[in-house]
């Protein structure tokens, strides 16, 4: 069985006047496990982690902790000292939590030995199961197949979150059975799941979160004709979500839907208006989902 699979949600971070609006954080997070979500990864880059003090993101964990099971919530941990974030990693092991998703050290590009050694000594180091997050036009850094297969090894390292555009190497780890494969591009996710991937890690799915459900769903029993037509309904709104850069489409349909306040730290930015009318429409005419008895 596998370790991390179906839907989990990158979970934005709602602000209200720049500060934490931990209310908002509980709500949301309610609501998508309410509808059916695997769970939740806090303090991603959709939860602009990078914007959050070390203190403001164990902060926003504790409050998803107070609402969601355990078993449900997966940090972020992401950094490029390795003392700095071995001591947060430390701050996170205090908590019963699924797993950390932990991105390659962004700016410095490792080597293909350094990306081994960086991430071996922070598996050794967790006391829970290791995503590894491969995501290189966000880190710089890029693995190398033999690389994500060595590290695959370790009994540590459950699950990888693939963003690294690599057909091959996506469909490698998926034969290969070490590790979970979770596409991280939510415009792959039928295309992952039809190849055998355990789901997705997803900022799209806070938007008909029961929709993204009901297609692993029907990837698994192999209706591939609900799952298309499921997923060619999505498409739309998942091209909408990432036309602009990310959170900022997703936090304004929740806004929209009086889910959070459109709000994002600087330097990230609000959705341009044109935009927004863009999102409230095609919300407006999705139709709803409706299964097969």
């Amino acid at each position: 069985m596998a370790s991390f699979s179906g839907i989990w949600v990158a979970l934005v971070t709602p602000f209200t006047h720049d500060e934490v609006d931990f209310p908002a954080v509980k709500r949301l997070a309610q609501h998508l496990i309410a509808k059916g979500v695997a769970g939740v990864v806090v303090c991603g880059s959709t939860g602009e982690a990078a914007a959050l003090s070390k203190e403001e993101q164990l902060a926003v964990l504790d409050a998803v902790l107070e609402v969601v099971p355990a078993h449900q919530v997966v940090m972020g941990l992401s950094g490029n000292n390795m003392a700095s974030t071995l001591q947060m990693q430390q701050a996170i092991n205090q908590r019963d939590i699924a797993g950390v998703l932990i991105p390659a050290p962004y700016y410095i590009r490792p080597s293909q030995t350094g990306l081994v050694e960086y991430f071996t000594r922070l598996a050794d180091a967790s006391r829970v199961p290791v995503i590894l997050y491969n995501v290189p036009y966000r880190t710089g850094a890029t693995f190398e197949l033999a690389t994500l297969r060595q590290l695959a090894r370790h009994p540590q390292i459950k699950a990888i979150k693939d963003c690294g555009g690599c057909p091959e190497a996506t469909m490698s780890l998926i034969l290969d059975g070490e590790i979970d494969v979770l596409t991280g591009e939510d415009p792959l996710i039928l295309t992952t799941l039809c190849l055998g991937g355990s789901g997705a890690i997803s900022a799209a799915a806070h938007l008909h979160p029961e929709r993204f459900v009901a297609l692993v769903e029907q990837v698994a029993q192999g209706d591939l004709a609900a799952a298309r037509s499921n997923f060619y309904t999505l498409l739309p709104m998942i091209q909408q979500m990432f036309s602009y850069p990310n959170p900022g489409p997703v936090k304004a349909a929740l806004s929209q839907q009086g889910l959070i306040k459109n709000e994002l730290r600087s330097p990230m930015q609000t959705a341009p208006q044109v935009l927004q009318q863009q999102i409230a429409d095609l919300l407006t005419q999705m139709p709803a989902l409706t299964l097969a008895k």
